[in-house]
């Protein structure tokens, strides 16, 4: 019997075209973003090269990423691209990465997109001993840009504003509160490796944390930099054909049959990235905005849309929490008032 393996659907975009169009050029910005190889965070990266920004790429090294930074130097060759590697996976690799940023971009940044993220992984822990999720997802983008709020508050300053996107998911709403547990080092000890999508799988659940923590990250930032012209926003990318589902299914994470049926009513990784993007560049955006497709569970694919924080993540104990846990992983305390 053959086996039979996943192929990406082929999903046409419907709306990314016309949005592009009406983007406006970022010639004075300088943007980081993270996870460029694929999916959502290339579609941003390409973007944001032909709109004439500086674009930073951080991704883990590999041949990929090489690939990828030659090509949009291919397609538009008078870009400015630099590419730094960043393993998430690792805090030392982050530190590297910070301390080569602070190098090379001394005078300032505009944005940092923490747009990188892994999918219902097995029930490992990092070098450092956090589950792969949840540093991957959370915990190395929150020791990357509170390193970088020096960088952006001077351009914060220079230019009136400067922005942090963080990309979280539909499936903040899987889980009913984001808890500690998952913030210490207790990687490897979170519920094993169940996938069930709809009966609590310990896979699903310890992405749903993470997502939820993106969230709760984006509304402790929007809380804490009010006084400094840094505005805090994330973005959902409904349900977007990218190689995400690729990566979980080769880890077991997902059924095949159940990946293939699913995926056929996802919308195009162009269309998913209109969140960040809108994120990213849209004038006149507000600080305490996430962008989507929709705000529910069912909010698959669409035009990206802005919306409030919700008060599932933007209450005084989920700030609390995700501050102290987060300052504890990473070994540093920050205060930006």
């Amino acid at each position: 019997m053959v086996k039979m393996s996943y192929v990406k659907p082929s999903i046409k975009s419907k709306h990314f075209e016309d949005f592009k169009n009406k983007l406006p050029k970022m010639y004075d910005k300088t943007v980081i973003i993270t996870g460029t190889t694929s999916g959502t965070g290339y579609v941003a990266a390409k973007t944001l090269a032909e709109l004439g920004a500086r674009v930073i790429m951080l991704n883990r090294p590999s041949s990929r990423s090489l690939k990828v930074h030659e090509e949009i130097l291919k397609t538009h060759p008078n870009s400015d691209l630099t590419t730094i590697n960043c393993d998430l996976q690792s805090f030392k690799s982050v530190n590297n990465a910070i301390n080569e940023i602070k190098k090379r971009f001394s005078e300032g940044i505009d944005v940092i997109c923490n747009n990188a993220g892994v999918m219902a992984l097995k029930d490992i822990s990092t070098v450092d001993g956090y589950d792969i999720q949840m540093q991957t997802n959370h915990l190395s983008h929150f020791l990357l840009t509170c390193e970088l709020i020096p960088l952006l508050k001077k351009n914060s300053i220079l230019k009136g504003e400067s922005r942090i996107v963080n990309h979280s998911s539909i499936a903040r709403h899987s889980v009913r509160k984001l808890e500690k547990i998952y913030l210490e080092k207790n990687g490897g000890n979170l519920g094993g490796n169940g996938k069930s999508l709809f009966f609590g799988g310990a896979r699903w659940k310890r992405y749903g944390q993470t997502k939820l923590a993106n969230a709760a990250f984006s509304a402790a930032l929007h809380n804490k930099l009010k006084n400094h012209r840094i505005k805090s926003l994330f973005a959902h990318p409904g349900l977007s054909n990218t190689e995400l589902q690729i990566t979980t299914l080769k880890d077991g994470g997902m059924p095949k049959f159940f990946t293939r049926k699913m995926m056929k009513r996802s919308q195009s990784e162009e269309d998913g990235a209109m969140g960040i993007i809108s994120c990213i560049c849209l004038p006149n955006i507000k600080s305490g905005q996430f962008w989507g497709p929709g705000k529910g569970l069912l909010a698959i694919k669409g035009k990206a849309k802005p919306y409030d924080f919700e008060k599932k993540y933007n209450n005084d104990r989920t700030i609390d929490l995700i501050w102290e846990k987060s300052c504890n992983a990473v070994g540093r305390k920050y205060n930006f008032n």
